[in-house]
């Protein structure tokens, strides 16, 4: 566990209730009611109180400030970010291993951190808790945890981590199932090494903890082509028989309990050429932002698409999209010049950079992407960009090409739209709107 060290301020809200009790960025908070804090999780736990008495450090001095917070849903302020806890397996399959030199640097750091799978819903192996972060995950309830699996089997799964000394995941998923904290759980497959029959045993196994364990994702091994293990892809033979068990269990799951529990991811069913699960069987979409469901959410969303009134369209607008997605957006697109006379030009960009096997739109740099749409960027007035390219709150790619380079080296003004069907009409009206 980290020190007792406090968590420092990185900006506070002008006229909130923590800059009117005169806190500033800079300032480290140590304790809220007599509790020490280790990190914001801590101060997220023990701020839900009428009224808060606040210590801080200031220029090496201990300082203390009550805020009566009574009907305040917000304090203000926001922390600089965690101290990432680091992974120290030596995964098989491990993404960031594969990563070529010149990316950002923090899509280097390889977290290993249960805080990070509260918080945003980072995998975690569990492989290096302490009894200390058990006790805490419990006594605080921080659930749901999302954690990687990859299989029961502990000689196998520790050869997959590239740890000998990894704890067992089957103690850790009865640990926690037992204290009721709830767990979304992956399982990366590799062909070769954890399918067929490891699969199926792996599956029944993370079931055994239901509904504690309430879901589990199956989805295909990353490979990229700066990896150093030769590992083989999922082919449309793996990936078929990846969804015929899935599905066995889906059957058994839904019959018992009404919901399907496991999914296969979507590139699954891209890589099978095999058609998609109703968006119904996918539940709440427990692990979307796992690539599960996200292509039959957005054709179910595409098919309600609104445009407010008729459009007379004076731009022309281009956007792209990942190998894999562009067969859907294109039908989308198609659908909408035909019904609602709004027309959009879209490009499937080739991965280059981490090469061909690798087909989503979030991994796509600004120079593939620029190289691509070079020459189909004449004569087109706006290039439409979905967010999931650029990290969380911020405007650049993952080769930290920004806005403006696009804009300067393709000629056209860039809109970023959120990524659903209704988002992308919404940007056009409002670019027309605004004349």
């Amino acid at each position: 566990m980290l020190a007792n060290k406090g968590i420092t301020i990185e900006s506070i809200v002008p006229g909130s209730v923590s800059d009117a009790a005169g806190l500033k960025p800079g300032d480290v908070i140590t304790g809220i009611n007599a509790m020490p804090l280790r990190d914001v999780i801590d101060f997220m736990y023990y701020k839900d109180s009428d009224l808060l008495d606040i210590e801080y450090m200031r220029d090496r001095t201990k300082k203390s400030v009550r805020i009566f917070s009574e009907n305040c849903t917000d304090l203000g302020i926001t922390f600089r970010p965690l101290k990432v806890k680091t992974c120290k397996n030596n995964c098989i399959f491990c993404f960031v291993k594969q990563l070529p030199k010149g990316l950002r640097k923090p899509l280097y750091v390889k977290d290993e951190d249960y805080r990070l799978s509260f918080l945003y819903g980072n995998y975690t192996t569990l492989s290096n808790i302490t009894d200390e972060e058990r006790r805490r995950i419990v006594e605080q309830r921080l659930s749901p945890l999302y954690l990687s699996v990859h299989a029961t089997n502990k000689a196998l799964r520790n050869r997959m981590l590239g740890n000998p000394k990894a704890t067992d995941i089957n103690r850790e998923l009865k640990f926690f199932a037992g204290h009721k904290i709830r767990m979304h759980v992956q399982i990366v497959l590799c062909p070769g090494i954890n399918d067929g029959k490891e699969l199926q045993n792996t599956i029944q196994d993370i079931y055994k903890f239901h509904p504690y364990a309430a879901s589990i994702a199956v989805v295909p091994v990353g490979l990229t082509k700066h990896r150093k293990i030769q590992l083989a892809a999922v082919t449309k033979d793996d990936a078929r028989r990846a969804i015929a068990t899935v599905d066995t269990f889906q059957k058994r799951f839904r019959k018992k309990h009404g919901e399907s529990i496991v999914y296969c991811a979507d590139e699954m069913f891209i890589t099978a050429e095999t058609s998609f699960p109703p968006l119904s069987a996918y539940g709440e979409l427990p692990q979307i932002e796992n690539g599960v469901g996200m292509i039959p959410l957005f054709t179910s969303q595409a098919r309600k698409v609104k445009v407010s009134h008729s459009l007379h369209q004076k731009r022309k607008y281009l956007t792209f999209t990942g190998i894999s997605f562009y067969p859907f957006l294109k039908k989308y697109l198609g659908r909408l010049a035909e019904r609602e006379r709004i027309s959009v030009d879209v490009v499937p960009v080739e991965n280059r950079f981490f090469g061909k096997a690798v087909t989503v739109t979030g991994l796509l740099t600004g120079r593939d992407m620029i190289s691509t749409l070079h020459d189909n960027a004449d004569h087109h007035d706006f290039l439409l960009i979905p967010e999931v390219v650029f990290r969380e709150g911020d405007s650049l790619m993952l080769d930290n090409v920004s806005i403006p380079d696009i804009e300067e080296a393709l000629g056209l003004k860039v809109l970023v739209i959120d990524g659903t069907p209704q988002g992308l009409v919404d940007t056009i009206l409002m670019a027309e709107n605004l004349g």
